[in-house]
């Protein structure tokens, strides 16, 4: 009876815990969503701690009446696509040469590339190359120098190495060579590995905001997330005030809401798309760690 009285209070325990960590960390998310619903002089006043007090949308309004930050979301959903898709043809292509343990100095590459992992050559080498090779305020920043991973060309390898070296046999004696192999015949039985690979760099590209910080000073060249950066950072620094269209007052959006805003709605859609996509992330890091 002692033994059931415990365990039941031990769980008891561990639940409460768990709640308050789970509270503590949504809590901040919650609350930049009902201030940014909130009437900013409403807010000032204090005491909005659950639900808007005076509800209005004219923080969103105010986002999505300034032209800059709807083009900062098209040079983000363009990042984004152009990147993951690079990025996943690049990598695979590499991959499908590495998992050929026949090709010449497999072993040499395969040590080069894991140094890689765990030593760069830093930020200022780094951005003296990108400005020597022209990505410098260069929309291609976005692309290039992300299209290949090799922790995501070792997940491919791993599922490459898994699949029946009979289908390139037969297709080598029907006539088909190793790029119409490559395309036809390995890349469409991966496609497992194709989407956990496309979601690490979705998300990825999504987030990114160092990138445009460091390589790009032209505003129109701006992803979403620099954007959002640049906003938050100079108004913390200056407690500078956000032009308003016409017709909305002080009283109704401040700097603060309109920044709240703008977070909620840059981060609104990869909230929504990964809870569906989550378990892909799980999948990535168990291939190839099976074989069966």
């Amino acid at each position: 009876m002692r033994s059931l009285k415990s365990r039941a209070m031990g769980d008891m325990v561990i639940n409460t815990i768990m709640l308050l960590v789970c509270f503590a960390a949504l809590y901040p998310v919650w609350y930049t969503i009902i201030v940014s619903f909130n009437n900013s002089e409403d807010t000032l006043r204090g005491g909005v701690y659950f639900l808007p007090r005076m509800f209005t949308l004219e923080s969103y309004r105010t986002v999505f009446q300034d032209k800059s930050i709807v083009k900062a979301f098209g040079i983000t959903i363009m990042r984004t696509v152009l990147g993951t898709v690079a990025s996943v043809v690049f990598t695979s292509m590499v991959a499908y040469a590495f998992s050929k343990k026949h090709i010449l100095g497999n072993k040499v590459y395969m040590i080069i590339g894991t140094i890689t992992m765990f030593f760069g050559g830093g930020l200022i080498p780094t951005f003296i190359l990108y400005k020597n090779i022209g990505l410098y305020d260069n929309f291609l920043v976005y692309i290039i120098p992300s299209m290949f991973n090799f922790y995501n060309m070792i997940i491919f390898m791993s599922f490459f190495r898994e699949l029946p070296a009979g289908l390139e046999e037969s297709a080598k004696l029907d006539g088909a060579n190793d790029m119409m192999i490559f395309f036809k015949i390995i890349l469409p039985l991966s496609m497992p590995v194709v989407a956990t690979i496309a979601l690490f760099n979705g998300v990825w590209q999504w987030n990114d905001y160092f990138t445009g910080v460091m390589y790009i000073n032209n505003a129109d060249l701006q992803p979403i997330q620099t954007f959002l950066y640049r906003i938050v950072a100079s108004a913390s620094a200056s407690k500078a005030v956000v032009s308003l269209p016409a017709g909305i007052s002080a009283q109704q959006v401040s700097s603060q809401s309109v920044r709240l805003a703008t977070m909620v709605v840059t981060t609104f859609p990869i909230v929504c798309v990964y809870p569906f996509l989550q378990k892909y992330f799980v999948k990535g890091m168990l291939i190839g760690s099976i074989k069966g």
